[in-house]
């Protein structure tokens, strides 16, 4: 709605996971980079958390990406699953024989084609998003594919990823075996202020921005407070408050763009003062004079009705 007021080629604040627009933060940079360490060198069991909307998918896609073409790669994202169940997608994804029963049938299938593939010299990656719905048997069935193995390097690399939730599971008793295996961890921390400024700047760039949409400096500070240093509610943010800049005619996102975006996104748009919305709906001529006539013949109406006696 607003791309053409602000010259934009695309839209900057979209919340799917483009791996265009991810911004590297420290943070995020180190996170890819324990994931790259971990396939290359065939570690097993990578683990990777963030709170909601951190950016896990989107690095997730990034590494997919980074590994096209050297790798065979299976992402699974559907984590409400039992064991057969998960097995089979697993299967599936690598486009392998998925429709067994038999869960040795369909880790046999999944162990010959490990070892085709690791005799062609390439590696294999299975990727768990928001594995913090599995379950504890489900969880114990992947700890099992790390057995498929030779006397020197494991045949899958597994990286599992998922809410904060996820490293409080791995940590109970019964799941010792795997939580041991795990040995690439990384969490992903909230942005401070200077990234979210940089995130901001490096999304309006690969939207094809002409610096028509300039950000004050104290709006910059209460996206981060509002956020919290989480993408994707950067995203939400500044996506709502470019839409009421655009609607104000007005090219400078101040803070008081951000509070209202804030304000409408939370659900509570009835805070807005009584007498700025009817102003904004006078602008907007919503209320036409035929509507305030209506409004008056009402008010004889019920007046007359009252002194009558009719209404008492």
């Amino acid at each position: 709605m607003y791309r053409q007021f602000f010259k934009l080629q695309d839209q900057p604040f979209n919340l799917t996971p483009d791996p265009r627009f991810i911004y590297l933060s420290p943070g995020h940079q180190e996170a890819l980079e324990h994931m790259i360490y971990g396939v290359e060198n065939r570690k097993g069991f990578i683990l990777i958390t963030g709170n909601i909307g951190a950016g896990k998918t989107t690095l997730t896609r990034l590494l997919m990406d980074h590994l096209d073409g050297r790798a065979e790669t299976a992402l699974i994202f559907n984590t409400f699953l039992n064991e057969i169940e998960l097995l089979r997608a697993i299967n599936r994804e690598f486009g392998l024989a998925a429709d067994s029963s038999s869960r040795e049938a369909l880790v046999e299938t999944l162990n010959r084609f490990l070892v085709e593939q690791l005799k062609a010299g390439r590696n294999v990656v299975l990727i768990l998003d928001e594995a913090q719905n599995l379950s504890v048997p489900v969880l114990e069935q992947i700890r099992m594919l790390s057995n498929l193995e030779t006397d020197s390097q494991k045949l899958i690399q597994i990286i599992i990823v998922g809410q904060p939730e996820l490293g409080r599971t791995l940590a109970r008793p019964d799941l010792a075996q795997l939580n041991q295996r795990i040995t690439v961890r990384c969490h992903l921390q909230p942005l401070v202020l200077e990234d979210t400024i940089r995130y901001i700047h490096h999304r309006l760039s690969v939207a094809g921005s002409q610096g028509l949409v300039r950000f004050d400096s104290g709006t910059f500070r209460l996206v981060h407070r509002y956020s919290q240093g989480v993408p994707r509610r950067i995203n939400a943010l500044c996506d709502r408050a470019l839409l009421v800049a655009f609607g104000q005619g007005s090219h400078r996102i101040t803070p008081a763009h951000l509070r209202q975006a804030q304000r409408e996104l939370a659900g509570n748009i009835a805070s807005t003062e009584p007498s700025t919305l009817f102003s904004r709906l006078k602008k907007s001529r919503l209320i036409p004079a035929a509507l305030i006539a209506a409004v008056v013949i009402l008010a004889v109406f019920f007046g007359f009705y009252q002194d009558s006696g009719v209404l008492k």
